[in-house]
Formats: C-alpha cells, structure tokens, sequence
C-alpha cells in the first residue's frame, strides 16, 4: 500500500475498530483545526491509542458520521465511525495538529475458516441475548465481521488494540470467540453473586 502523508492523527486513551461508532468531544484548538479541515475536504482522521507506555503504532482511520452539535466557543460535538486499520511509518511535526506518513493496512490473502467465524458468531449471539434478553437476527448476525462485533461491546483497550493488530480475518474471528465466552462466564458470576446479595447469603427453599 502506498504511503499518505499529512494524515491527521488524534492520539487519545482509546482504541476505535473499523466500524465502531465513537462519541468525540473537541475542544483543542489544533483538533479543532484538524477536524475543520476533516468536514471541509471529506477526510478521515486517524485515532491511535495513546497508552502508559507511548502512542502505539497501529490506529484506526476515521470518518466524521455526523456532527452534533457547535458551541458559540467552536467547541464540537461529534460522532466518529471507524473505516479501516493503519501503521504509523513517520511522524510529522510541520503542520499545526498532529499528523504522520501511514500505510494502511489489508489483511493477508486468505480464505476464512467457517467453522471459527460460526463459533465466533455463536459466542456474539450468546453473550447478546445474557446481556440484553434479545436474539440477534440471524441474517444480520450471519454477514457479521469480528470488528464489527467486538465494535458493539466494551472490551479493555488491550483486546480491543490486538484486535486492531491482527491481519488475519480468521485470527480475529478466533481472537472475539475468546472475548465474547469470557463475557458471558463474567455475565453469569454477576448474576450468581446478586443471586446470593438478594438472599443474603442464604438459599430460599420456600418455594
């Protein structure tokens, strides 16, 4: 892939997936800068995640989904969607908000495993309806991606950043399996737990 220059990074204590709907509030003046020059040519912005031990070298291309509201003091409110992974070649210091040379990223070449995507969209399925009593619909469900269904749950930036570091559809697949059947094992503990704190500590045989 060829190198783009002049990109414009917005390093923040998250990490966006491609697709995932993320609420930004800009009240910097340099990102207040970037992002007007995002809405006037139609171009995405970069977020990378800025963690204890430095910015990591691989974020997330966005775009502007929608803008919600404009402060009198020029302070924005907006909604961002991820597009698609990139690799941090250089930084650049020469224009007046950050900004690098990056590459973006494709997967390697290679057929995915069903059986992993069907384990992985089974795990989503199980973990939705524990969390919100509601079955996803199986066509929807079926044409899914990993990103798309980790974008939809609050993972640790940890996961959430080796999901973004994968080229590998199928290791990503296989990666969400993991996540989702650890959420729903935490789902049913918090449920135990409250179980017990409603009984107070005693097992009700009264029918």
């Amino acid at each position: 892939m060829p190198i783009v220059r002049d990109f414009p990074l917005f390093p923040l204590g998250l990490v966006a997936l491609p697709s995932e709907l993320i609420p930004l509030h800009i009240f910097e003046e340099r990102y207040k800068t970037m992002i007007g020059r995002c809405r006037e040519e139609e171009s995405e912005f970069g977020i990378v995640w800025l963690a204890d031990d430095g910015l990591r070298p691989i974020g997330c291309a966005c775009e502007i989904a929608e803008v919600l509201e404009e402060l009198e003091d020029g302070r924005i409110n907006l909604v961002a969607r991820g597009t698609r992974p990139f690799r941090i070649e250089q930084r650049q210091d020469e224009l007046p908000y950050p900004a690098g040379a990056v590459e973006f990223l494709a997967d390697r070449d290679e057929d995915l495993d069903l059986e992993a995507a069907g384990a992985a969209r089974e795990a989503y399925a199980e973990l939705v309806r524990q969390a919100t009593d509601r079955t996803p619909d199986p066509g929807e469900l079926g044409g899914m991606t990993a990103y798309q269904m980790a974008a939809t749950v609050e993972f640790g930036l940890d996961a959430k950043q080796g999901l973004l570091d994968l080229r590998s559809e199928t290791a990503r697949m296989k990666l969400v399996t993991r996540l989702f059947r650890a959420a729903v094992r935490r789902l049913d503990y918090v449920e135990r737990a409250q179980a017990r704190a409603r009984s107070n500590g005693k097992v009700n045989f009264s029918g």
